[in-house]
């Protein structure tokens, strides 16, 4: 029976992997003596030389110039205090307080021969500056190999003070590219010129050109996991995709590779693919065992952790007509990995991050255990929407714990959508949302539905201040199933006279009548010259008849359309302010801030009208944002029945000039949940910054998770120390320790 799991275990993340390859596969004189370069020699380039006295040799075909000396070459520039140019092979020989430029970046020394045609030659006694990066590279002797190659011997290089460095790196021999990256041998680490210690070999970056090498190792210590050694090979397989490899040893347990490949096709068609896993030398504990340390207590299932991966997949890809897809995938061994491995490189957190930088949407929570994964084409149009999705939910406990798996699928589902728009010469407006979907799981109950909801508006302005707007809809829905008898009978959430082609009509009304009043105040304070405050008061009215609907499949929300006979009143401030801005060499302009917004709304239901149910839970909205150093977000939902809030949240943010920064977020559900989050960060000075944060759970009182550490910085160097402590659901306690430095220019190591 586990040879049977396991194997359909690989085969799903064959499946999925198979989905993601297929995705990606569609997928002259001046007030000096100046001479010019003669141009007889189909092998030479123009140059120019400037100085306090030239001569010319017509023998060996050389110009010596002396005193400032200047030559200038194509994007190059030379200046010393003598050089020599021979016009045959383009040599030049100079000697006395060299300075050499090409592009950005610069060379010093004290003598230089260099080939002016081929951009080879060597520099004693010399120095490299690569402004982008802010690199100083010393030689004893600089050869320059290329364009924009360099072998240095007897290297010394920083990103400080070169005169004074905090950090620096010898090296006997040094290869440097430059807008790409440098290799040592040999080389010793240095603090304040004490060597700290010795490294065989390293990579560098000595521009911002990718280039595929060794990226700096992370070091880690968790309490649960012990060290682990993270080592990342970065690859830079085109201009267009690149990819990084990630070696773990995590002394618990067990060594763990990953990869992250990515690819920019254009704005339109880009994608992220991730992929990690190992043998896990630790596996699930007895649950009755109290000394129990590697599994989880939060849940029956014990977890048999030896074949572990994590999958995962984000892409967009722009396609014909104007058509558009995204691929999202998540699949995941079991329902601990992503708990066990949430920060890192290849940790959840990280991939979030990705994830909605990259594609502005994220994955799932790491505690979930139903994983979506959906393909989504998609074309949108001025007034209406098309989307065809493919949604499948992976539940991970299911798939290896459960003999049967009633996960509802959706495969496919397609919608239309078109919104409000004109009719009938602009007297009416009409809107239509349409579906179609094939629902599917492994075990229970299948079937097919087609939704159709057209909606017509038709608007009326009385008195001139109000639109009242009434509407009437009519919802037709068919269902077509492919369960057999003994299937209805054995879910008890169907009418046993469950049929299997069944459809449903029913209609709805509403109107919805608004208005809005304003009144502009003048203001002299903090610059604010007027205010304005806005009045919309909204009533809305809603009904659907009582229609008995047990017969029907129960696939989601549709299928089940409450009785409705609703009318909602709600009031919605704004306060907008005014204020001149006046920039150099234009004319002032009136700028704007809709500084505050407060919203109520109260929904009353005539179905409950004799009862204290009438009154549904009043809701609210604030917004508070006087200026950008400062934000608050409030929302609540208040039960009359119960005398209570049944949820609530507070956000807070703000910042002072001075850049620190302090944020309060507070949710509460009740039954459910209630946690405080608290953070804060303030730079004491201009080279050190303290940090901390806090998460609570005012339900069970203990401390979700928490954090607190110090930043220091300097031109070339940093330092992060922290210290964090983790709890999960089931009570298992991680604490773990980190230790940022980061070599401007170099990297970074440790974590």
């Amino acid at each position: 029976m586990m040879h049977y799991r396991l194997n359909g275990h690989l085969a799903l993340l064959v499946k999925t992997v198979s989905v993601a390859v297929l995705f990606l596969l569609l997928t002259a004189y001046s007030f000096r003596t100046e001479a010019a370069a003669p141009e007889a020699d189909a092998g030479s380039r123009p140059y120019r030389i400037q100085a306090d006295r030239i001569t010319y040799n017509p023998v060996e075909k050389a110009y010596t110039a002396e005193g400032d000396v200047v030559v200038t070459h194509l994007e190059s520039r030379l200046r010393a205090d003598r050089v020599q140019v021979n016009t045959d092979d383009m040599v030049v020989r100079a000697s006395g307080g060299v300075f050499f430029t090409t592009g950005e970046d610069t060379l010093e020394g004290d003598r230089l021969i260099m080939n002016l045609a081929e951009q080879t030659g060597t520099l004693y006694s010399g120095r490299i500056f690569i402004e982008e990066s802010n690199f100083h590279i010393k030689g004893e002797r600089i050869m320059k190999t290329g364009k924009d190659t360099y072998a240095i011997n007897g290297a010394c290089l920083t990103t400080c003070d070169p005169e004074n460095p905090d950090w620096s790196i010898t090296s006997a021999h040094v290869n440097v590219t430059i807008d790409g990256y440098g290799t040592l041998r040999h080389g010793a680490f240095r603090v304040r010129n004490i060597p700290v210690f010795y490294t065989p070999y390293l990579f560098f970056p000595a521009k911002t050109k990718r280039q595929s090498g060794l990226l700096f190792p992370h070091l880690e210590y968790s309490s649960r996991n012990g060290i682990i050694f993270i080592q990342p090979y970065f690859w830079a397989i085109s201009d267009h995709m690149d990819a990084t490899f990630y070696y773990h040893h995590i002394q618990q347990r067990g060594e763990k590779a990953g990869i992250e490949y990515r690819y920019m096709a254009g704005e339109a068609s880009k994608g992220t693919v991730m992929l990690d896993g190992f043998k896990d030398r630790r596996v699930d504990d007895d649950p009755d065992d109290p000394e129990r340390k590697w599994g989880y207590t939060d849940d029956r299932f014990l977890r048999p952790n030896s074949d572990r991966y994590w999958f995962r997949m984000k892409a967009d890809q722009a396609l014909p007509a104007d058509f558009s897809a995204r691929l999202d995938l998540d699949v995941v061994s079991d329902q601990d990995y992503l708990r066990d491995f949430r920060g890192g490189y290849t940790g959840h957190g990280h991939t979030e991050n990705v994830f909605q930088s990259e594609f502005d949407r994220g994955i799932d929570d790491r505690n979930d255990r139903v994983r979506e994964n959906r393909l989504n084409l998609n074309r949108t149009w001025p007034t209406a929407s098309l989307n065809a999705d493919a949604v499948w939910h992976d539940d991970v406990v299911a798939r290896r714990q459960m003999d049967t798996n009633p996960t509802l699928q959706r495969l496919p589902m397609i919608s239309y959508s078109m919104l409000k728009q004109p009719v009938f010469h602009n007297r009416l407006y009409g809107a239509m949302n349409t579906e179609y979907a094939y629902f599917f799981r492994e075990d229970g109950v299948t079937g097919h539905r087609a939704d159709l909801h057209p909606r017509i508006f038709f608007p009326l302005y009385p008195a001139g201040r109000f639109m009242l707007e009434p509407y009437a809809g009519f919802r037709q829905t068919v269902w077509y199933t492919d369960a057999a008898r003994d299937d209805i009978a054995a879910d008890n959430r169907l009418d046993p006279d469950l049929q299997r082609y069944t459809q449903r009509g029913i209609y709805d009304l509403g109107a919805d009548l608004t208005t809005d009043f304003h009144r502009v105040f003048p203001v002299s304070a903090f610059g604010i010259e007027k205010v304005r405050h806005g009045v919309l008061p909204r009533i809305r009215y809603s009904y659907i008849p009582d229609v008995r609907q047990s017969e029907y499949p129960d696939f989601d929300e549709i299928d089940r359309i409450d009785e409705e006979n609703q009318v909602s009143f709600s009031m919605t401030h704004f306060f907008t302010s005014r204020h001149t801005v006046t920039r150099p060499g234009a004319d002032p302009e009136a700028s704007y801030n809709m500084f505050a917004r407060f919203m109520v709304e109260q929904p009353y239901d005539f179905n409950h009208e004799e009862s204290a149910d009438a009154f549904l839970p009043l809701y609210a909205e604030l917004d508070i944002t006087p200026a950008r150093l400062f934000a608050l977000h409030a929302d609540a939902r208040y039960s009359h029945q119960e005398d209570a809030f049944t949820r609530s949240n507070t956000s807070l943010r703000f910042r002072d000039m001075l850049g620190s920064r302090f944020r309060v977020d507070y949710r509460y559900t009740r039954d459910a949940s209630k946690t405080l989050k608290l953070g804060l960060e303030v730079p004491v000075r201009e080279w050190l910054t303290i940090y901390g944060d806090f998460e609570r759970s005012l339900i069970d009182h203990t401390t979700v998770e928490s954090g607190i550490g110090f930043l220091y910085q300097t031109d070339c160097w940093s330092a992060d120390f922290s210290y964090r402590a983790l709890e999960d659901l089931d009570g298992s306690r991680d604490e773990r320790y980190y230790l940022l430095i980061r070599l401007f220019g170099i990297g970074e190591f440790g974590n």
